[in-house]
């Protein structure tokens, strides 16, 4: 269902019931005034309410592929818009037909008011304009009954009296007065939209109803002998059987109902009350309108609760009585420390924490965990009795210190009252932090292309994470770039030199003034296809991939499978045309559509040395018919390009996530 179709929809369940409405408490009252508010009101809500929603309606509808997203670790983010092949149905043949149909009969619909407004428009330009009691009309030259449009009133004066030319004009001159063709323009383009509708064409037939009673009304109210109106009213309908059109006829709506509301006994004030009801009316449909989105924001509401909850008491078990500690390590303030050290005590198993000052750790119930970090005391934990999610706070032991001062504390915890010391002392963590320029998704980026895997480390077989910590001075720049945590010296160098090399920061704030603050980065050099004493790199690491000399010389000569290579493999035609092939090849699964399944299908395959494909596999998978498809469309992909390492063609294995998504 489109959004467009949900909001016709929306309308016209408004018009039932507004008419229901109007027909159950407005109908037999005289309030012509309120009535004619109420009756612009109605129409005037049904079409806002649907636009209030929470969110877009959406329901489910006939689906169709809308997007599968292509990306690698080598390729920016593609998104494909796959032909989804539908087989023909009655169904949508039906559909379609009731468009086509509805459609021609609103532009028939439109052709006849446009025929109308124009008829009106070429009447008033042949009618000579004069003026009659004080009145300027437009007089007819043919015999017709008197009407009204906007600031127009025509009339054949030839066929009445002065008497009655004078409860002519007192009844169009209201409908000029008041703009009563407004209400009916109004009327007659919604009926136009919504002719399926009958509560439309009955609305549009209330309001012109109550337009007449307001001029009959005025007419009695002038002085007119009630009885003398109603005859003349009868006189004219007898010679002047003309049709309801744009304009407002002094004659042709039905005589029986003007005349029972005129000789109707008028309404008592208090009964105006009831039209109060309305504000609940209009209430209730915006409930009814977003009661669906309210549901499903409850619904996600509860969930992202549970899992909290489940999250915050988890501690993972493994098999041979291991667990899995995770936690969060923080300094005086609450905050997190970035790269403290987390160790097994008696071993040189252990990690550090990330950016969010968060950490994973495996280890076994017994152990003993150690927590330190320059400038604090350290901490010990035993894993037995951590119960949920681990906080440890490391508190300052007053170690470091800023040259010029000698004395100052280096945590918030110990600084002085006075605000003129804050700017004297070294930081960890403060209310503003600082900042590399664009970010920290931009520090990254900076790290990533800046370091270089050192050459005599690769031939060395030389691998493991360098913590390197750097302090940010009150104008930005970088000064005391040290490693907390070395690996070997020509890793520990070029994460200094890289470091050395950053522009710039935007300082960090304590109290409203910049403050030196100490900054942690953790790098992890990793060496590929050397698996032993490899380190796993943390969420927010810098990973810098190098090859070991020896097995650099044999990877051509080899069947090695490398996850990154100097030249990584290409799909014939580039990224273009792998974006073509795929929105061309990839079929949406009817089972899946009719199950409404989407999600992320992730595969990989090897590109082979002649660039054939090979061992393709799903690794991650939604439901067995959109992994067939995703495995389907690779299965027939060209060959590739192969990719190349030191120039000779090597096997890489390659890794393709495919997100399905029903609009």
């Amino acid at each position: 269902m489109t959004p467009e179709f949900a909001y016709f929809l929306k309308v016209n369940v408004a018009f039932v019931l507004f008419y229901a409405f109007y027909r159950l408490l407005f109908y037999k009252d005289t309030f012509f005034k309120l009535r004619r508010f109420s009756l612009l009101a109605f129409f005037g809500l049904a079409l806002i309410y649907p636009l209030l929603n929470i969110q877009e309606w959406v329901k489910e509808q006939e689906p169709m592929t809308e997007v599968i997203q292509m990306y690698s670790a080598i390729l920016p983010e593609i998104t494909v818009t796959p032909e989804v092949v539908v087989e023909t149905d009655w169904k949508s043949i039906l559909l379609s037909a009731s468009s086509y149909f509805y459609w021609g009969v609103v532009a028939l619909l439109l052709v006849r008011f446009l025929v109308q407004l124009g008829s009106i428009l070429l009447l008033a330009y042949h009618s000579r304009r004069t003026v009659i009691h004080g009145v300027p009309v437009y007089q007819l030259d043919k015999p017709a009954g008197p009407f009204s449009f906007f600031q127009m009133i025509f009339i054949h004066p030839e066929n009445h009296s002065d008497k009655e030319i004078d409860e002519i004009l007192t009844h169009e001159c209201t409908h000029v007065f008041q703009w009563h063709s407004v209400d009916v323009m109004i009327c007659e383009l919604i009926t136009v939209i919504c002719w399926v509708n009958p509560f439309a064409w009955l609305l549009k037939r209330e309001v012109r109803h109550n337009l007449e009673y307001l001029a009959d009304n005025t007419v009695i109210q002038s002085g007119y002998d009630s009885r003398s109106y109603q005859y003349h009213l009868l006189g004219l309908a007898h010679h002047h059987q003309a049709a309801a059109t744009l304009y407002n006829s002094f004659n042709v709506l039905h005589l029986k109902n003007r005349i029972s509301m005129m000789n109707k006994k008028r309404s008592n004030g208090i009964g105006r009350t009831k039209y109060l009801i309305f504000i609940p009316l209009a209430a209730f449909l915006m409930l009814l309108s977003n009661i669906e989105a309210v549901a499903r924001i409850t619904g996600q509401i509860a969930a992202d609760a549970v899992a909290e909850v489940k999250e915050a008491t988890e501690i993972s078990l493994v098999p041979a009585e291991a667990v899995k500690v995770k936690g969060q390590v923080i300094d005086d303030f609450n905050g997190p420390i970035i790269g403290a050290n987390v160790l097994v005590k008696g071993s040189n198993v252990g990690t550090i924490t990330d950016m969010d000052g968060n950490f994973v750790l495996e280890t076994t119930k017994d152990a003993v965990l150690v927590f330190s970090f320059p400038g604090t005391k350290a901490k010990e934990v035993v894993v037995k009795d951590v119960l949920g999610d681990l906080k440890v706070q490391l508190y300052s032991d007053g170690t470091i210190q800023r040259p010029q001062s000698g004395t100052a504390s280096s945590t918030p915890q110990r600084q002085s009252d006075e605000p003129q010391m804050v700017s004297d002392k070294i930081f960890t963590v403060v209310e503003v932090m600082p900042e590399f320029p664009g970010g920290q998704g931009e520090l990254l980026k900076f790290l990533a292309k800046t370091i270089k895997y050192p050459v005599i480390a690769q031939e060395n077989g030389i691998q493991g994470r360098v913590t390197a910590s750097f302090i940010i001075e009150k104008d930005g720049s970088i000064r005391d770039i040290e490693v907390i945590r070395g690996v070997d010296p020509s890793l520990d160098m070029e994460a200094v030199r890289v470091l050395s090399a950053m522009p710039k920061w935007t300082p960090g704030k304590q109290r409203g003034q910049d403050v030196a603050v100490k900054y942690t980065v953790p790098v992890t050099f990793r060496l590929q296809g050397k698996t032993e004493n490899q380190p796993t790199p943390g969420k927010d690491d810098i990973v810098v991939v190098g090859y070991g000399s020896d097995e650099a010389d044999k990877v051509a000569d080899s069947n090695q499978v490398f996850a990154m290579v100097e030249k990584m493999p290409l799909f014939p035609g580039g990224q273009d045309g792998l974006i073509a092939f795929l929105a061309k090849t990839i079929q949406y699964p009817k089972e899946a559509q009719e199950k409404g399944l989407q999600g992320r299908v992730v595969c990989s395959f090897i590109v082979e040395k002649d660039g054939s494909l090979s061992d393709t596999k799903v690794i991650r998978g939604i439901d067995p018919s959109l992994d067939q498809e995703a495995l389907r469309v690779i299965s027939v992909m060209p060959k590739w390009t192969p990719g190349t390492q030191r120039g000779k063609a090597v096997r890489v294995k390659y890794t393709v996530p495919l997100t399905f998504t029903l609009q």
